[in-house]
């Protein structure tokens, strides 16, 4: 079972210095070669969001009120857990009429892979399974996450903090519980053309 802990994540500078985002996880090599990205940006000032030519984004605004995105000259306000789509290319800026704020970003090569984001509300009566090619952030609340699928009732359920994040897999499915929202990011490998 993998969790990967927000407070071990490395806070870098976007490429064009207006915000700082920690790297959850990625597939592919370093610099611009990768094939998807998942972190957490903090936003702290309005302006120009880095251009990713050739990628989808999914931003969702997970702390804070209110994101006012303006994507090609149109405007669109992002309020808190509501994901929203767009061309990672496009000529993008940001304000932020109500203060700071903390997004989810979920960013695909377009031709190779379609990235989702779920917001659930947390069950303590039932288990929420994290799949292969998934992965769960708790973005508020109290949630534990043990080994689904084992039978096994000696595994200790282990606690997550806020921003944690756990990985999907098929062969034991991680399982959490709790209360709380619970961020579920898919990413799917799309087939290749003809």
């Amino acid at each position: 079972m993998q969790i990967i802990r927000f407070a071990g994540l490395k806070a870098e500078p976007w490429r064009n210095g207006g915000g700082v985002t920690r790297e959850i996880a990625r597939q592919g090599s370093a610099g611009d070669g990768w094939d998807w990205r998942v972190s957490i940006a903090d936003v702290t000032k309005a302006g120009d969001f880095s251009a990713f030519p050739g990628m989808e984004r999914v931003l969702t605004v997970i702390e804070g009120e209110l994101l006012l995105l303006t994507v090609d000259g149109a405007e669109q306000p992002l309020e808190k857990y509501r994901p929203f789509r767009f061309d990672g290319g496009a000529a993008t800026t940001g304000a932020l009429p109500t203060g700071d704020i903390r997004d989810l970003n979920v960013i695909t090569r377009s031709a190779a892979y379609k990235g989702y984001t779920s917001i659930i509300e947390l069950s303590k009566k039932r288990a929420h399974p994290v799949f292969d090619g998934q992965l769960a952030v708790l973005l508020q609340g109290q949630a534990v996450v043990s080994e689904g699928g084992s039978g096994q009732a000696d595994t200790t359920p282990v606690e997550l903090g806020r921003y944690d994040t756990v990985a999907g897999s098929d062969a034991n499915s991680p399982e959490i519980l709790g209360r709380g929202f619970l961020a579920v990011v898919s990413i799917d490998p799309l087939e290749p053309a003809g």
